[in-house]
């Protein structure tokens, strides 16, 4: 196995490189895993006959691998950051190609907890190899253009949904087999073609909990409860209420990666200028609007324009959340960054294991009620937000450091 450091692989050709890697993992996941969301809705109330309670059961299985994501620590103990998140690509897509063969509750739980450990492993891994390879003063704009590609590859995903979903008469397994497929074989080419990258800064191999990454910590719990709404309930709305087809909600989708393949760049560009703090700021106070009128289309009946423009916003507001990241990146010591990556995945996917389920026996209540929640959710989220210092460093991480 060759081993590399960053400043030697400038050197090598462009494709070769760290930041191309990046870019390459960045392009695979989505394939599966759009793909997986993409249809999910449709797959079990279609095939399986879910209601809320049952969708939010499987949403609280899938994530449970990301409470566990500080097991991450230990298995990098013996595996290199780069080997895991291939072979967690690896499992995501095996998992997502045979989803389609087991579509009784027992094999769809099954199923989703093991794309899910593939997911979060990865996206865990992934986190902490971007703030290694990238430096601070290019994170924002870099970041931007990895959103930007992922949006990309799940345009590409989703479209080829659209397109032939009706023309071809296209089967959930189908769909899966093939998407799954490209994504474990393009892990698996990058596992031979590219060398073993190494940091500058040797990563801490045991867990890493710091006093003074505490407001880091709360905005990831708060992060992991907001987003179990949009995931869990904004898709399942427009199927429920609206009766929305696979190739109608996939259009929806298509757009929200339209505008991130443009805006994500841009939003790369806004962290750098105006800094972590403005633009949490705005995402927040953004997302509890979306949440309110969210409740408002319940309440008092307003339309699926209005609930298919909210969801393209939704999905906008949520893109700025790599504001986060590079926050961490300027507060933290190089060496901490892979275990604290491992333990903010944990802290984020405590409310994600049990809100879902405790929320979709609620939705069966009143639906409504969901969304306000959420919306109270993203306010104390907003409240952190101004904790946040102007220029965030080492010993100045929040405003109230001394």
């Amino acid at each position: 196995m060759q081993i590399v450091t960053l400043q030697e692989a400038q050197s090598a050709p462009v494709w070769r490189r760290p930041i191309f890697l990046l870019f390459v993992m960045a392009a695979a996941m989505p394939i599966a895993f759009a793909t997986w969301s993409a249809l999910l809705n449709n797959f079990v109330i279609e095939v399986a006959n879910f209601d809320g309670a049952d969708i939010g059961l499987l949403h609280s299985v899938r994530e449970i691998p990301g409470f566990l994501a500080v097991g991450v620590i230990a298995i990098i103990i013996f595996l290199r950051e780069q080997v895991l998140g291939l072979l967690s690509l690896v499992l995501l897509g095996v998992a997502t190609a045979v989803t389609a063969w087991f579509p009784q509750m027992g094999g769809i739980l099954t199923l989703t907890l093991l794309s899910s450990i593939g997911f979060h492993y990865y996206e865990t891994v992934n986190q902490s190899l971007q703030l290694q390879w990238i430096s601070k003063a290019q994170a924002p704009q870099v970041l931007g253009w990895l959103l930007a590609m992922g949006s990309a590859a799940s345009l590409v995903a989703f479209g080829v949904i659209v397109v032939t979903w009706e023309w071809l008469a296209l089967s959930f397994n189908t769909a899966y087999m093939i998407s799954g497929g490209i994504t474990a074989a393009i892990a698996l080419a990058c596992m031979v073609l590219y060398p073993q990258f190494q940091s500058p800064t040797p990563q801490h191999k045991t867990m890493v909990l710091r006093k003074r990454y505490w407001l880091y910590y709360a905005l990831q719990f708060m992060a992991g409860a907001r987003r179990q709404i949009f995931m869990v309930f904004a898709g399942f709305m427009m199927v429920e209420r609206f009766g929305f087809d696979v190739h109608e909600l996939t259009s929806l989708y298509l757009i929200n990666l339209v505008m991130n393949m443009f805006i994500g760049p841009v939003f790369g560009r806004v962290v750098a200028r105006y800094g972590e703090r403005n633009t949490l700021i705005f995402e927040y106070a953004g997302l509890a609007l979306v949440f309110l009128t969210y409740g408002g289309i319940y309440m008092f009946g307003w339309g699926v324009m209005l609930a298919g423009a909210l969801f393209v916003v939704d999905h906008l507001f949520f893109s700025l959340a790599f504001a986060l990241k590079t926050y961490f990146q300027k507060i933290a010591d190089p060496a901490d960054i892979a275990p604290t990556a491992a333990v903010a995945f944990t802290i984020n996917h405590i409310a994600a294991v049990g809100l879902p389920v405790f929320l979709g026996l609620l939705w069966l209540f009143s639906p409504s009620l969901v969304f306000i929640l959420a919306a109270g959710m993203a306010l104390t989220s907003l409240g952190l937000a101004l904790l946040i210092p102007r220029r965030p460093e080492p010993g100045y991480e929040t405003i109230l450091s001394l």
